[in-house]
């Protein structure tokens, strides 16, 4: 593949819900230029987009791939994003990247949950985007409903500007508005237009040339004073207006059977912004906010976008440069992590294929393998010029599983593992839960999880078991108790005597409060630290049903030591029985923590939820609506919370959306308390006999 220049290329993310057909459109693109000698089919695992083996299992895409597609000399580096809503994180990645979005629309199922995300992303970015009816040639194809679904969940005007030659089992080819002209097929042949599409089309190119003429105000007054755009001039009026977001152009295609090809690259070309055209950067320099236009002799700038672990080239690094060239073999600072890469030989991607180039121009995306330190959302460049370009906000998850190690030696990978796969995705985070000794794997969704795992163990050999985390329960006292506990062993030679009075009661300031209340030397002060130690150790593993304790203040007022036999130790068992006796005796209760929960909805699920939420143990707080949306917010026990991500999304179709942080820790009702108390303590039992 030759080397392209800033004003050749285009970055063009591929977004929609699953199963739109983005991979087949990218693979019919790459066959229609020559790229790919046989049109592969996701059925077979065939396709260039998706070559992971777990894609290829799934028949879904998981992962964005960069596939570039030359075209009269023009390179479009096309992103194939994932539509399903648990990798969104990957397509959030390849907009921040891209210059325009081609959002896919299945010309039967019509708008989706993924076309809403996709086109509330690209507002997010101010992308200029078009929309592709896709797989017209469906049998209950139809492409005004298609169309009208979209405009209903846009906020962005669609002019179509092109329409289906045919419908259905019959879709032929495509009618383009721009030059009157129908093209079968790929859409390498222009033919003339049948007579029966006429007048739909006379009405169209009418709507298409006053949405041009709104792009420039001189082509406008031209168009208002009666007369006639040139073909150059309603171009040029589209793309100013595209650019501008005025509006998005709706066109015609079905990539499996390569129809509406040819027009579709013509209009990329002719209408989507090059690097050059398209908004600059903004980085953050030494002395404050740097604007880049993406000029070979500018200083360096390049964010990387993707990190992928492979398992014969070792980690990959997927970048996009903004300013200035990145060659191969050479060296590079990298802003974020304040250390220097050297880098080796740099290639352009297509699918998994790599072709090595030896430079890459402003505006460009490539990859390079090997580097040690640098992961996504790092900005490479010069160690004399220090920017940092912005990293995109992704979106919180909140699906969490507590995975462990499946065998002994899997048990040292589990923590670089994990990070590496977090360090790949932005949408999974893992951390350590101390109150439960849990490691807990958070992502977007079961599916996310699930292939999060099995990467680990396909790509770094780490077997990992994953069940529902343990909700970090927590005992408390509810009123004063007290207790004695006399420990006395006598087993030959030196024995073991301590004996321990104490106090305990509800202490609201603090976790924990030890005093030392002992009048004339029952206990000799030297043994306070034992006793202390000893009710230390009960309150982190438990007295009832083996969760920490907290809110407890405690006095020793009395107690006996022998000269002889008194040792620490005998304190310290002392100490931890008689402080399980008072806990007994002090009204123990679970407390369980309670999140705070913002639940967005449409409207009509409204009730759904609600009625939902009811059987969780909720709170409802409030009820609002904003956009033609409910927002409903409410306080909920964690335990209740688990799974909520995939009920939601089952409830309201996956239009669903929810955040959650702690809120506090409140009492147990008294009758779920005894099964928790009882599940735990057979918990505890079995661990024991393992």
């Amino acid at each position: 593949m030759k080397e392209y220049t800033t004003e050749n290329i285009r970055n063009i993310a591929m977004a929609s819900h699953s199963s739109s057909g983005k991979t087949m459109l990218a693979e019919a693109f790459l066959h229609f230029t020559g790229a790919t000698t046989r049109l592969g089919r996701v059925e077979d695992g065939t396709t260039v987009s998706d070559f992971e083996e777990e894609e290829i299992r799934r028949k879904i895409s998981l992962s964005t791939s960069v596939i570039p597609v030359e075209y009269k000399d023009v390179k479009i580096n096309f992103l194939d994003t994932p539509g399903y809503t648990d990798f969104v994180g990957e397509m959030i990645s390849a907009l921040r990247v891209a210059d325009g979005a081609l959002i896919l629309i299945d010309s039967v199922a019509g708008a989706e949950v993924g076309t809403e995300i996709a086109m509330n992303y690209c507002d997010q970015f101010h992308l200029p985007r078009f929309v592709i009816i896709n797989k017209m040639n469906r049998e209950n194809a139809n492409f005004r409903k298609a169309l009208e679904s979209v405009q209903e969940v846009s906020e962005v005007r669609l002019i179509p500007v092109q329409l289906p030659l045919g419908e259905k089992l019959d879709f032929k080819g495509v009618i383009d508005l721009l030059t009157l002209k129908a093209y079968p097929g790929d859409g390498s042949t222009a033919k003339d237009i049948p007579a029966e599409y006429m007048d739909e089309v006379e009405s169209a190119r009418m709507e298409l040339i006053e949405a041009a003429a709104e792009g420039e105000d001189t082509l406008l007054e031209k168009y208002l004073e009666g007369e006639e755009l040139t073909a150059e001039e309603i171009m040029r009026g589209l793309k100013a207006a595209v650019l501008a977001r005025a509006f998005a152009p709706v066109f015609v295609a079905a990539g499996s059977a390569e129809i509406g090809l040819a027009s579709l690259l013509d209009a990329i070309i002719n209408l989507m912004p090059s690097p050059a055209e398209a908004a600059p950067a903004q980085a953050q320099g030494k002395d404050g906010i740097e604007e880049l236009s993406p000029r070979d002799n500018g200083p360096l700038a390049a964010y990387v976008w993707k990190t992928t672990a492979d398992p014969f080239v070792g980690k990959i690094t997927y970048f996009r440069v903004y300013s200035g060239m990145i060659t191969s073999d050479s060296r590079v600072w990298n802003q974020t992590k304040g250390a220097e890469e050297r880098l080796g030989t740099v290639h352009l991607l297509r699918g998994k294929e790599q072709i090595s180039i030896k430079t890459v121009h402003a505006g460009d995306i490539a990859s390079v393998p090997k580097l040690s330190l640098t992961s996504t959302g790092d900005t490479l460049c010069d160690r004399a010029h220090p920017l940092t370009l912005p990293v995109p906000t992704y979106p919180h998850a909140l699906y969490q599983v507590a995975v462990s190690p499946k065998t002994q030696a899997d048990s040292a990978k589990i923590s670089p593992t994990l990070t590496r796969l977090a360090e790949e995705d932005m949408t999974l985070t893992w951390h350590q839960e101390p109150s439960t000794n849990q490691t807990i794997l958070q992502g977007m969704g079961d599916q996310h999880i699930d292939v999060a795992i099995r990467k680990a163990e396909a790509k770094f050999q780490t077997s990992l078991v994953a069940e529902l985390p343990r909700v970090p329960y927590l005992e408390t006292i509810t009123k004063p108790g007290q207790a004695m506990y006399r420990h006395k062993k006598q087993t030959g030679g030196a024995g073991q005597f301590g004996e321990v009075h104490m106090r305990i009661e509800p202490y609201k300031e603090d976790d924990y409060a030890f005093s030392n209340d002992v009048f004339g030397g029952a206990i000799s002060s030297s043994y306070m630290p034992a006793i202390e130690k000893g009710i230390k150790s009960v309150m982190k593993e438990g007295a009832v049903a083996g969760f920490p304790i907290k809110n407890v203040k405690v006095s020793v007022y009395d107690g006996k030591e022998h000269p002889v036999d008194s040792k620490p130790v005998a304190f310290e068992i002392a100490g931890r029985e008689a402080f399980k006796l008072a806990v007994k005796d002090a009204g123990p209760v679970l407390l369980e923590p309670i999140m705070s929960v913002r639940i967005v909805v449409p409207e009509a699920n409204m009730g759904d939820v609600l009625g939902d939420l009811n059987t969780r143990r909720a709170r409802v707080q409030g009820m609002d609506t904003e956009k033609g949306r409910s927002i409903i917010t409410a306080t909920v026990p964690l335990a209740e919370m688990q799974r909520y991500t995939t009920d939601l999304r089952s409830i309201t179709g996956g239009r669903g959306v929810f955040t959650m942080e702690f809120s506090s820790y409140e009492v147990v009702p008294a009758h779920l308390a005894q099964e928790i108390i009882a599940a735990r303590q057979k918990e505890l039992a079995a661990a024991k006999e393992e």
